[in-house]
């Protein structure tokens, strides 16, 4: 069989040289002996080649008993070879097809799609090729103090334009935030908040930079409008609205010593983004028993707010407010915050006046309606009390 295999191998390389001498240099006419061998070398032929011991029909296949190809003068027919040449073995084909398979995979691997690839990317993907930005952090950070009671009428308002205004008598760089969709506070300087253009309503719904929306007055204050009662409704489909103050305090921050924020009469999103911004919290409490009660509530919205979202905001102090010291109710009220807050409750006391009514209506603070007023040496005392806390 491998002497078969060798002939077919000799045919095929020598048939496509043969065919053009049989049309070109055979003449079929005139030298039919050189075209056609004599029967006795054809018969010779068949005898060394085709192995008897085979069926006739592979020896059909593999004699051509037309004309012979002429094989070439140096090489030796598979008779005549010797043993040695006949033991030789064949070409490595079996190798050559290996490599090309081989290659053919190698390629198609390359352009075949892994499983890995059509997936999403997974966390330990991204975390390799993302690298965390570090927070850009101002260099002066501003202490921001909110004032929240969910209880309305308890001086909220009051306390903190006052107290914002002691301080920057006392050489501080302060700016007030107006969260009261009520507006008092912006009126309270001598603004109408349904006038203004833009307000802290476009600050924590629309992005605005908060530095479009403040206004120069005693202090800085960035000022609210009526829309601010729509703001909580309008930010509830919002990522990440408990952070929207506290994001848009960032281009402020270093431009002042202090941030005082009024907030709302509620525990509402507004008042959770006052919390979420501030590290200080006061809180205003009216020397009355009803006033007292809202601090259990207040207390546990800070502790959440402490676990979830602001763990460095604290309690500055309570401060009671319109304290009447004539009245025992309020002595009482005093003597049971104490009893029960220690040191948080504030050693200054806001007492009831008629200037702090008649200041919002000139459009100005008490310590600019009356600076040598009693009512104007509360909030300086409380003023220097924050100070000395914060220094200490």
């Amino acid at each position: 069989m491998r002497i078969l295999s060798r002939k077919k191998e000799v045919r095929e390389n020598s048939a496509p040289e043969e065919e053009p001498v049989q049309q070109d240099d055979v003449d079929f006419g005139t030298e039919p002996a050189a075209a056609r061998p004599p029967a006795s070398t054809l018969r010779e032929a068949v005898r060394d080649d085709v192995d008897f011991g085979t069926s006739p029909e592979a020896a059909n296949d593999d004699v051509d008993f037309g004309t012979a190809p002429e094989q070439p003068a140096a090489e030796a027919t598979p008779a005549e070879m010797t043993p040695a040449e006949k033991t030789e073995p064949a070409p490595p084909v079996e190798e050559e097809l290996a490599e090309i398979e081989e290659e053919a995979a190698a390629e198609e691997s390359e352009i075949r799609m892994k499983a890995s690839d059509l997936l999403a990317p997974t966390k330990r993907d991204i975390e390799s090729h993302i690298k965390p930005i570090p927070p850009s952090v101002p260099t002066d950070m501003a202490d921001v103090i909110s004032f929240a009671n969910q209880k309305g009428g308890v001086a909220k308002t009051t306390s903190t334009l006052n107290m914002a205004v002691a301080l920057a008598e006392l050489g501080n760089r302060v700016l007030c935030i107006d969260l009261d969709p009520q507006g008092n506070l912006t009126m309270s300087q001598g603004i109408d908040p349904d006038k203004v253009e833009f307000s802290m309503y476009d600050v924590l719904v629309n992005d605005m930079p908060i530095s479009e929306v403040i206004s120069h007055r005693e202090i800085d204050i960035a000022v609210a409008s009526l829309d601010l009662a729509g703001a909580e409704i309008a930010m509830s489909t919002k990522i990440g609205r408990e952070r929207s103050l506290e994001k848009a305090l960032k281009e402020v921050h270093g431009d002042y010593d202090y941030i005082c924020i009024d907030t709302p009469p509620s525990l509402g999103l507004l008042t959770i983004n006052a919390l979420t911004a501030s590290n200080k919290v006061i809180i205003p409490v009216q020397c009355e028993y009803l006033s007292m009660r809202g601090l259990v509530q207040l207390q546990s919205t800070l502790k959440m707010i402490q676990e979830n979202l602001n763990p460095n905001v604290q309690i500055e102090g309570i401060l009671p407010t319109m304290f009447d010291s004539r009245t025992l109710h309020a002595r009482e009220a005093v003597s049971i915050l104490e009893e029960n807050f220690g040191d948080l409750v504030f050693k200054s006391r806001i007492r009831k006046a008629v200037k702090f009514a008649e200041a919002p209506v000139r459009g100005a603070s008490v310590l600019k309606y009356d600076p040598e007023s009693r009512a104007a040496s509360y909030y300086r005392n409380l003023a220097k009390e924050v100070l000395k806390d914060g220094s200490s």
